[in-house]
């Protein structure tokens, strides 16, 4: 399966709404090439939302797919308007230095999306994450040869929490494996200090946190973390990031999400209740105080 940037909400917004005038206009990816003397592939990703639309570009799609309707045309330059000012600004552009292009592709959606449901297998997940607790992640994964690159990239790690504060919080439920909280990550106090602030965070109304516990055995889930990002009013937008030792994948296929819907609603109802988790989060973070 093809490792592939994700496209902005507003680009794939605009790029569906290009794709149902180009098909009500009986044109093929083929003749739309030629509009633009692209390749079909280009026209493709404008359809995907993979990459931006220019002004002049759009305005030659509008007039070859004969969008003659001024509130039309205002919608879709307004969209991409939107979609590629999305592109260029965000706070994380200035941490460019140590951001990969799949991470930063990671924020751009976090930034907009309105849920995110997670499981994980044996890491607490970024957004939750104390800054001493990301920072030895973030050793440990070798990714970064300065303490100022380290650095920075905790300091982003932090920064994408704001998402779960302020005015419109996202809602974030994450489902985590027992072993994420017994994998002992830089060291008792680190850990102690992380599984408070489990509880601590799981406090706000936008936060759900659940812990699956060994002895719940084998369930369809267990074979890997991922993150399933919804959008406002647009379920058909959904997106699936899913984790692997080579890279992440982001998974946008109706058929695909909707596997991953039904794999995270196996591992809640597996999982143990709120309550009973933070309770069990309260015994696990003790065990690191001697």
């Amino acid at each position: 399966m093809p490792n592939v940037n994700p496209s902005t909400v507003l680009g794939r917004q605009l790029g569906d709404e290009l794709r149902k005038f180009r098909e009500h206009a009986g044109l093929s990816t083929a003749i739309a090439a030629e509009v633009l003397d692209c390749t079909k592939g280009k026209i493709s990703r404008i359809e995907n939302g993979h990459v931006p639309v220019r002004a002049p570009d759009l305005i030659a799609l509008m007039g070859a797919y004969g969008v003659e309707d001024a509130q039309a045309r205002d919608r879709l330059v307004a969209l991409a308007r939107q979609a590629n000012r999305r592109r260029r600004e965000g706070w994380w552009h200035k941490y460019d230095s140590v951001l990969g292009a799949a991470y930063r592709d990671q924020i751009e959606m976090e930034a907009i999306c309105d849920s995110i449901r997670t499981y994980e297998v044996q890491l607490v997940p970024g957004l939750l994450q104390t800054a001493e607790y990301g920072r030895a992640v973030t050793v440990a994964s070798r990714a970064w040869e300065t303490p100022e690159e380290v650095d920075r990239f905790v300091d982003v790690r932090l920064a994408r929490q704001e998402r779960l504060v302020g005015d419109s919080p996202m809602k974030f439920w994450a489902v985590l494996a027992e072993g994420a909280l017994r994998q002992v990550v830089g060291g008792p106090a680190v850990m102690h200090a992380q599984l408070e602030q489990l509880i601590t965070v799981a406090e706000h109304p936008n936060v759900t946190v659940q812990v699956l516990p060994f002895s719940r055995g084998a369930h369809s889930g267990m074979f890997g973390p991922y993150l399933l990002l919804s959008f406002p009013q647009l379920a058909s937008l959904d997106l699936v990031l899913s984790e692997t030792p080579t890279g992440n994948i982001w998974l946008e296929r109706d058929v695909e999400v909707a596997h991953y819907r039904a794999l995270f609603d196996d591992a809640r109802t597996v999982a143990l209740p709120q309550k009973e988790s933070l309770a069990l989060i309260s015994r696990i973070a003790k065990e690191y105080e001697s």
